[in-house]
């Protein structure tokens, strides 16, 4: 099989061109296009940065919190406040949550107790986001715990008082639950007399022998006290409000932070199947066994869930729909495709990279029914149906494009979802830099395999990012992509598919054209996942 690059090779090999020769040609050319890719980035950093500032926690909960004497509104929902007030929360972003909270409820608030990421307070102190912190004289409890994003004993410390606050309510009293991604590891709480330790080995064991996550959350949140819904009946009769920041494709709340206050809907009998699937049953620590014969107490009837009210007040939609509002202040015909873009990257660059083409064949051809289009769009909806993208606009596109065409204005498509890496080297790298360097080499096949192909008369960025800041273990949330990438690269003396087949993305994108196209925005301290945006512009605008 002939890669990309290795086309590119045989092409140029011919003509018995070395690189001394090939350089000054190629990057002439190359470098004629790259201002006019400067415009495209910036605007493509600009409307990035739009979708994280509209899930920063202290502007999700002023967004979606008004006080007014005695009422407080969330969303459109009203709940009397009385100094009646206690306030619990998990996860990476909860402690901003809790600052725009302890700012909104003042003496109504009578005590809280947060459980976040170790080290968080002093990172935030010394990028001086003082916002995003407690006040001196705070009433709420803020404990650090989950090393390295895994449960551990301060966590569960933190869990135990969380558990301790909530079951002492009463009916006159208002619970707010700040809730986001990182919550499940920062929430550990095994039903006695399971000990942490010993939840955390048969999880292990369970994962060892390929159970999915589905079924991993199942057994986490059986021999959990305050998940799947725990937290939530420890808290009754109390009124209970959880503000949620989603981080899961698809906002199923269930599987934010493994639902706290939300019915589960699976019992002991599915625990007790997955154990015997994966051959577990047998050789159960004796406290698992005495918690799984214990009668279940089922609370998936939504009835039992009458003293709850759950908001999600971040996600990757609420993100999209603002990246949307700045994209079309900048001059872009803009269209949000999905909110649930997930699956392989290189499947998922394979998408974007036949959108893209099928975009620029309409735009070339002023309309969409020419064949070359149509044969394009067959493919991308065979695809959009075989990765399960229920939501995924292409027909929005079509008005779109129609409307660009009439006023000669620039395209903007957006997305949003998470996706995966198959690990096959041991480089340096994250998603969104994969996904970028997969997009580029996609691009760059099609140029290379089809000279005259529309892609080539229009410019071309592509860019993919994470919410939090940080893409992987790396310093960037994410990269650019565009159409002479792997050009340029080439020039640079970079091979772009070693890079790709060692998992070593941050690394390229660090040498290439001076790191430039890497994504830098430090840690944001919030996470509704990836956000993607396509920029075409024909190129004689």
């Amino acid at each position: 099989m002939v890669t990309a690059f290795g086309r590119y090779f045989q092409l140029h090999s011919n003509r018995r061109l070395i690189y001394k020769n090939w350089q000054p040609r190629r990057l002439h050319r190359i470098a004629s296009v790259m201002n006019k890719k400067m415009c495209l980035r910036q605007h493509g950093l600009q409307i990035f940065q739009a979708a994280i500032n509209a899930v920063l926690p202290q502007n999700m909960i002023k967004n979606n919190i008004q006080i007014e004497g005695d009422r407080l509104m969330v969303q459109n929902q009203c709940f009397p406040v009385h100094k009646n007030v206690y306030l619990v929360g998990f996860g990476k972003a909860v402690l901003g949550m809790a600052a725009a909270m302890e700012e909104i409820l003042g003496d109504h608030l009578l005590q809280g107790v947060i459980s976040i990421p170790v080290g968080i307070q002093r990172i935030l102190q010394l990028a001086g986001k003082e916002d995003m912190l407690l006040r001196p004289q705070t009433k709420i409890q803020a404990m650090e715990g989950a090393r390295h994003n895994l449960p551990d004993e301060n966590a569960l410390k933190a869990a135990n008082n969380i558990h301790h606050l909530v079951e002492g309510l009463t009916t006159d009293d208002l619970l707010f639950v700040l809730i986001s991604g990182g919550g499940s590891a920062l929430l550990p709480a095994p039903i006695p007399p399971i000990t942490l330790e010993e939840k955390q080995c048969l999880t292990k064991q369970l994962a060892a022998k390929g159970a999915t996550i589905q079924e991993l959350n199942t057994v986490r949140k059986t021999l959990s006290l305050l998940k799947g819904g725990g937290l939530a009946r420890a808290a009754r009769p109390a009124q209970v409000v959880s503000l949620i920041m989603s981080d899961v494709v698809g906002d199923d709340l269930e599987f934010v932070a493994s639902g706290p206050t939300v019915p589960n809907s699976q019992s002991k009998e599915d625990c007790h199947k997955i154990l015997s699937k994966y051959n577990l049953a047998l050789s159960l620590p004796e406290s698992v066994k005495v918690v799984l014969s214990q009668p279940g107490i089922k609370m998936d009837r939504e009835e039992d869930f009458a003293h709850v009210c759950n908001f999600i007040v971040g996600s990757n939609a609420i993100a999209l729909e603002e990246a949307k509002r700045k994209s079309e202040s900048l001059g872009y015909n803009t269209s949000v495709l999905s909110t649930v873009v997930s699956g392989d990257v290189r499947t998922v660059a394979k998408l974007y990279s036949l959108l893209i083409r099928y975009v620029c064949s309409v735009l070339a051809a002023a309309n969409s029914k020419n064949v070359h289009a149509s044969k394009l769009k067959d493919e991308i909806l065979q695809m959009v149906g075989n990765m399960g993208l229920p939501d995924f606009q292409l027909d929005g596109c079509l008005e779109l494009l129609e409307e660009a065409q009439s006023f000669r204005r620039p395209i903007c498509f957006l997305a949003g979802g998470e996706t995966t890496v198959q690990l096959q080297g041991k480089g340096k790298g994250g998603r969104n830099q994969e996904l970028a360097l997969h997009v580029a080499l996609e691009l760059h096949g099609v140029k290379s395999e089809v000279p005259q192909d529309p892609l080539t008369k229009h410019e071309v960025v592509f860019l993919s990012g994470g919410t939090d800041g940080q893409d992987g273990p790396t310093e960037a949330a994410g990269a650019f992509a565009y159409t002479e990438l792997v050009d340029k690269a080439f020039g640079e003396g970079l091979n772009t598919e070693d890079f790709i087949n060692n998992n070593d993305s941050f690394t390229f994108f660090s040498k290439f054209n001076n790191g430039a196209d890497l994504i830098v925005t430090g840690l944001t301290n919030t996470n509704v996942m990836d956000v993607q945006a396509i920029i075409i512009q024909p190129k004689e605008i």
